[in-house]
């Protein structure tokens, strides 16, 4: 690896999480984060240095011998794009669909990250945590989604201030509406067609997190909303 910043990338695969490493690729070493080990090792060699991060992240044992794998000396950044939808009206969800979405959207934030510490100090790096315009808002149907989103916050706002003694850097990027698969999930359980032109691209959040990642050293992007600009019709 070279002496350009290394960033680990959750969720890196598909979605905002390979819009990030496609915008990141020409000028950072990437960790490509994956549930899928084939997928990420497809996703690796599309780019000139990347290597493999492939982990359920809802398994602590295996998040644990993959962060280990790494052997990481230090890591400029951290960004978890990894998220489950959990969509569902309130009187349908039982306790392990709460539990489900808590481990990803909550749980394995604070637990990478906790991993992943004396790298991120050696480096005074950046952790950076895509929430949603749910982590803002709440609206039902629904509120596993908005609940997870709103302890993510939470999650991010406390850290930001632990951490900085660390030299380490937090940011919560709160996209709205994204052209993703996601987005094609979230249509079908409102009943709606899916329409992408209706929609943010996933490059403009990417955009948002390279400057989260790449601000001066005296500055700290503590939390960034990405809203759908004109040229997107849907304003959800």
């Amino acid at each position: 690896m070279s002496e350009r910043p290394v960033i680990l990338v959750t969720g890196g695969t598909r979605g905002i999480g390979r819009a990030i490493c496609e915008d990141l690729a020409s000028d950072h070493e990437l960790i490509v984060g994956g549930t899928d080990p084939a997928a990420v090792a497809a996703a690796c060699e599309r780019y000139a240095s990347a290597r493999p991060f492939a982990a359920d992240l809802t398994d602590a044992d295996a998040v644990e011998r993959a962060v280990d794998e790494l052997g990481l000396e230090r890591l400029d950044g951290l960004v978890h794009s990894a998220g489950l939808l959990g969509s569902g009206a309130f009187r349908d969800l039982s306790r392990d669909d709460w539990r489900r979405t808590f481990e990803v959207n909550v749980f394995a934030v604070a637990d990478l990250t906790r991993l992943v510490l004396p790298a991120l100090e050696e480096a005074s790096g950046t952790v950076v945590v895509i929430n949603s315009g749910s982590g803002l808002t709440a609206n039902g149907p629904g509120g596993v989604y908005s609940a997870s989103k709103f302890a993510a916050r939470a999650l991010t706002d406390a850290m930001r201030e632990e951490l900085r003694p660390a030299g380490i850097r937090v940011s919560s990027v709160h996209p709205g509406r994204v052209a993703t698969d996601m987005q094609i999930e979230l249509n079908d359980f409102e009943g709606r067609e899916y329409d992408a032109e209706n929609y943010l691209r996933p490059e403009s959040v990417a955009g948002a997190v390279r400057a989260a990642l790449t601000a001066s050293p005296d500055a700290n992007l503590d939390m960034v909303s990405v809203r759908p600009g004109p040229a997107a019709t849907n304003r959800a």
